[in-house]
């Protein structure tokens, strides 16, 4: 019989849960998210609104990236990448 080698428990290298497809994705539509919610609530003029219908875009498309950032943050946290 032979014995199968025990499952090492080595920390994650930083590199590695930094250049996280899930990392980059989810910095990149937190900080597109914080510019369209700041130009939604400093930005908006009367003749945008108009045009939309009444509907800030600007503030419920940033709202809505955001939120995918977060998701994306927490689905990294909670299921990080496993390196051998």
């Amino acid at each position: 019989m032979t014995e199968k080698d025990p499952p090492t428990t080595e920390p994650r290298s930083a590199a590695s849960s930094l250049f996280d497809l899930r990392t980059v994705i989810a910095g990149l539509f937190g900080v597109y998210g914080v510019i369209l919610t700041l130009l939604g609530l400093f930005g908006g003029s009367p003749e945008e609104l108009a045009k939309s219908g009444g509907v800030d875009l600007n503030l419920w498309t940033g709202i809505g990236m955001l939120i995918v950032s977060g998701i994306f943050v927490t689905w990294q946290r909670l299921r990080p990448t496993i390196t051998a």
